[in-house]
């Protein structure tokens, strides 16, 4: 398994959660010295620490297949998240989630972390990344087709997406 570690990208880091990380998102309490943009930690954020907590209590801790702050690089600033909702199941296929706080929209960076998080993914040998979005939100379909992830479908509530990792032709 990839060890757990940052993922770098052009302008992003994106840190990934402990068990402490994620309790003081759910307290809504940074650690000192860390700076949070306005707005963070949102909805999403709350519930993905909440989900990754009890994950740990009931699985153990899930190395690389788990939630990440979004920061950015110069400013050193959380301003989102993005993670696996879980370790990959028996068929490798793993499920992403993000989000962004609303100053920090519309700038590339959800699809710049996505990248980031489907080539860990890729590496760590997954077969496979999927996620959804409201039929409503269009900006979250682009950042996953940007990111290369192709339209796989919708029913009365989300559209599904996916991006499928070529296999290695075995000697």
């Amino acid at each position: 398994m990839t060890e757990t570690k940052i993922i770098e990208t052009d302008r992003l880091v994106l840190h990934p959660l402990s068990f402490g990380d994620a309790q003081r998102i759910v307290d809504a309490r940074p650690a000192a010295g860390e700076r949070w943009a306005a707005e963070y930690p949102g909805i999403g954020d709350t519930a993905s620490a909440r989900a990754f907590l009890a994950g740990i209590a009931e699985r153990g801790d899930p190395g690389i297949y788990r939630p990440y702050a979004i920061r950015l690089r110069a400013e050193d600033l959380v301003i989102g998240g993005i993670g696996f909702h879980r370790p990959p199941g028996p068929d490798g296929v793993v499920t992403i989630g993000y989000g962004l706080v609303p100053a920090f929209r519309g700038q590339g960076y959800a699809t710049e972390s996505l990248h980031g998080l489907i080539g860990r993914a890729r590496e760590a040998g997954a077969t496979a990344v999927r996620g959804d979005a409201n039929l409503d939100n269009v900006a979250s379909q682009r950042v996953m087709e940007r990111a290369g992830m192709a339209y796989e479908g919708e029913d009365e509530t989300v559209r599904n997406y996916r991006i499928v990792f070529p296999r290695a032709a075995t000697p």
